[in-house]
């Protein structure tokens, strides 16, 4: 069976494949913009991996270059000197729609045209600036909106059987066990992101104000407030878990995994998955569900847009707003279910 995780290794090979069999001049070009994106913007390594991956599928459609190519034939050419032609100076507006066309030819969903749309028109810009095109191509591309759907979350009665649930298995003294029970605990408390929460020291932690500093998107830092099963659950894990885990390697990291570095994501994703399917009739509920049934419990509970958008990190409030989109609904559903006119 394809797991996600090998989906994301081919499509890794696929894009170092197709790099690699791009033009010299292209293929430095490719490697500058990584440099901007990284250096410049400061984007984090998931997003910079992401944009490369579209800008490299576009300028592969542009030179023609097939996904199944062979390098090996690609280095003869080059070595006869009939490498593959460069045609950057071809890219403008016709191309890119075409190689959006060809993208949802192929099955891709709305949001990934809209992101790959994106991709390259911060491509082509970047470019433009650099004097690399005559004009912008990518200022004239417009992309289909990205089909948003409601987030899953957990009801709130669903949130207290998972807590109890991981504080049961917290009541053995494993070590692991008290991790994971701290870790769901913040997750669902703060609401902040699973890269944010891997990415905690325990400097980070001030257990006097109940607040933890966290460090977002862009590298901005905000301080998110914990309640005290979170607190209870954190001093449990420092005091009596972490010491018996804790390695040279280990650092200040916060949470850490089995062998004593620092906690990684998918850790963390399995975990949530694996505390939330224990609970009879929860969906199928990572880590982000978590984040958005924390947003949807502070506005259901009568928290402001603007205070939920801060304790989130989000960048605009229009995407804080797909909240309020998941507490109309249930307001519906009881309505339905309760209201003697309703039907």
């Amino acid at each position: 069976m394809t797991t996600k995780r090998s989906r994301r290794r081919e499509g890794g090979s696929l894009v170092a494949r197709l790099r690699s069999a791009l033009p010299r001049r292209v293929a430095e070009l490719v490697s500058d913009f990584e440099d901007h994106l990284r250096d410049e913007r400061d984007l984090s390594p998931n997003t910079v991996r992401a944009y490369l991956g579209d800008v490299v599928s576009l300028l592969a459609f542009l030179h023609d270059i097939p996904e199944d190519v062979d390098l090996d034939t690609v280095s003869e050419a080059a070595g006869e000197g009939t490498a593959i032609e460069d045609r950057f100076d071809d890219l403008d507006v016709g191309v890119l729609r075409a190689w959006l066309a060809r993208q949802h030819e192929q099955g891709r969903s709305r949001t990934t045209l809209a992101r790959r749309a994106a991709s390259a028109r911060t491509f082509t810009a970047w470019v433009s600036r650099r004097g690399l095109l005559p004009s912008d191509p990518g200022a004239r591309l417009s992309s289909p909106r990205p089909h948003r759907t409601l987030p899953g979350v957990l009801r709130r009665d669903e949130v207290d059987d998972l807590m109890r649930a991981s504080a049961s298995g917290a009541e053995q003294g494993d070590p692991l066990a008290l991790r994971d029970h701290a870790l769901i605990e913040l997750l669902y408390a703060t609401g902040v992101r699973i890269s944010e929460l891997c990415g905690l020291d325990i400097d980070d932690v001030e257990f006097e104000r109940r607040m933890v500093r966290v460090l977002g998107k862009g590298r901005k830092e905000r301080m998110v407030p914990f309640g005290l099963p979170a607190e209870r659950s954190l001093r449990s894990w420092l005091g009596q878990g972490r010491p018996h885990v804790v390695t040279r390697d280990s650092g200040s990291a916060l949470f850490l995994g089995a062998r004593g570095g620092r906690v990684d994501p998918r850790t963390v994703r399995r975990v949530v998955h694996h505390a939330v399917a224990a609970v009879p009739g929860a969906g199928d509920v990572g880590p982000h569900g978590l984040r958005h049934s924390a947003a949807t419990h502070m506005l259901d509970g009568g928290a402001d847009l603007r205070s939920v958008q801060e304790l989130l990190g989000h960048a605009t409030l229009a995407t804080t707003q797909l909240y309020t989109h998941v507490t109309v609904e249930r307001l519906k559903a009881i309505h339905d279910q309760t209201h003697p006119r309703a039907r």
